[in-house]
């Protein structure tokens, strides 16, 4: 793959890129229009191709926040046109590395040294390049290690990448601006705490050091000597991606007890940490020679707050589904309803928000939870469609939800997609006894 030399680091460099892409888009639109009126079925799907393609490759050679937004959208396959859910998924796996030049030039910017004054052995070519930074392997005292280095410039452009990116995303979502505020303050907010490696091994330090009981988990050991700010080092570990093993012909039994351990981790950081790793894309998770699960990737955590956690598992339960005043006063609490809706906008985002919860916690509900039964999977599709077309949503303010559900519904979501991928059929009950530890 070709590697890059330098990164658009100003905001003027970096609109300017979006602004190119902008103009693309337009034209898609232009052509579709025309397309449309001599009743071209195909125009719809080749405007979604196009679109997908040029806002990708606009945000490849940024990197940093923008190319994070399209690798978060990637997730949203039940949401999202398949064109788009196939492009944004190569941030995960096929975006173009730093080359070794400036490789070099920013660890000696990071860490006031060259990896040769720091290790054994380094490999200037990048085992893997992602959307925030690029992993090289090396050695030091025997140890094989790996290394996250930032791109350049990232940190700095969130605040203005995401400020460019915004009406890409509105657009695409049907979604005001004044309304969607909170959500794109959280997304700043998190991948600020993203771009802090500081960060990341700290959360990865606490929450490994917790989930180290469940059983067929697996965590690197991270080292704050050969870290900093923008770089992070961690044991090496050896595994194939979980994206690569279920495309693979995989052992049913090994991906059972994946799906489980899967399971089983996210609903222990969840009810006992209160913190989550809100990042669950296939790329962050190693399957060993064993069959075991490894996890790679702290840098997305979501804190828990009391004030959401409570109504939103209230929420799970039946029983309060059927309880119309408790049902009611937990959607107000987590902002679902609001003080200004009418009553017309409260029975119709009630019995909404009633279908949608019943097919979503259908897992917490019962013992056990086939993820790969269809008829979920075309419940979770329906309902996407239904969002997407309704005229009655988009007269109403439908931006609605506290600012907690985005990362929240994007855990569950990833958490979803992946156990439908190993067709896990998952004991929804076995991690309480992880709680207890």
């Amino acid at each position: 793959m070709k590697t890059l030399d330098s990164i658009p680091t100003s905001k003027l460099e970096r609109a300017s890129k979006l602004v190119k892409t902008g103009v693309k888009i337009g034209g898609n639109y232009l052509k579709y229009y025309g397309e449309s009126l001599v009743g071209s079925d195909e125009a719809k799907e080749r405007l979604n191709e196009n679109n997908a393609s040029d806002i990708y490759d606009g945000l490849k050679s940024l990197k940093g926040s923008a190319l994070k937004v399209a690798q978060m959208l990637s997730m949203e396959r039940n949401i999202l046109p398949r064109a788009y859910v196939e492009r944004f998924s190569l941030s995960q796996f096929s975006v173009p590395p730093l080359s070794g030049p400036l490789v070099k030039k920013s660890f000696k910017r990071y860490m006031n040294a060259l990896p040769e004054d720091i290790f054994d052995t380094f490999d200037y070519n990048a085992i893997n390049a992602a959307s925030i930074g690029q992993v090289h392997r090396a050695t030091r005292a025997g140890k094989d290690l790996a290394v996250k280095i930032q791109y350049p410039g990232v940190a700095e452009s969130i605040s203005s990448d995401l400020a460019l990116v915004k009406p890409i995303a509105l657009r695409m979502f049907n979604m005001g601006a004044k309304e969607s505020e909170k959500y794109f303050k959280e997304i700043e907010e998190k991948l600020k705490e993203e771009t802090d490696y500081l960060h990341e091994l700290d959360m990865s330090v606490s929450i490994t050091s917790q989930a180290s009981h469940i059983p067929n988990l697996r965590f690197p050991n991270y080292y704050a000597e050969y870290s900093s700010k923008r770089i992070l080092t961690m044991d090496w570990m050896d595994g194939i991606t979980l994206g690569a093993f279920v495309v693979s012909d995989f052992d049913t039994t090994i991906a059972q007890s994946l799906g489980q351990s899967l399971w089983d981790f996210y609903m222990f950081q969840i009810h006992g940490l209160k913190a989550v790793h809100a990042d669950p894309h296939p790329g962050n998770f190693l399957v060993n020679q064993n069959g075991e699960l490894i996890v790679i990737d702290f840098g997305c955590i979501k804190e828990i707050p009391n004030q959401f956690y409570i109504p939103y598992f209230e929420l799970a339960n039946v029983s309060a589904m059927q309880d119309q005043d408790l049902f009611l006063s937990k959607l107000y609490e987590l902002e679902m309803l609001v003080d200004s809706d009418g009553s017309d906008e409260v029975a119709y985002f009630a019995k909404l928000f009633r279908e949608m919860l019943q097919l979503f916690t259908a897992p917490f509900n019962s013992d056990r939870f086939d993820f790969a039964n269809p008829e979920f999977w075309e419940g979770i599709g329906r309902m996407a469609e239904f969002f997407s077309q309704d005229k009655t949503i988009r007269k109403m303010n439908a931006n609605r939800g506290s600012k907690h559900f985005l990362y929240m519904n994007r855990t569950f979501f990833g958490l979803y997609n992946l156990l439908y991928d190993l067709k896990a059929n998952i004991d929804t009950k076995a991690y309480l006894k992880y709680l207890s530890n």
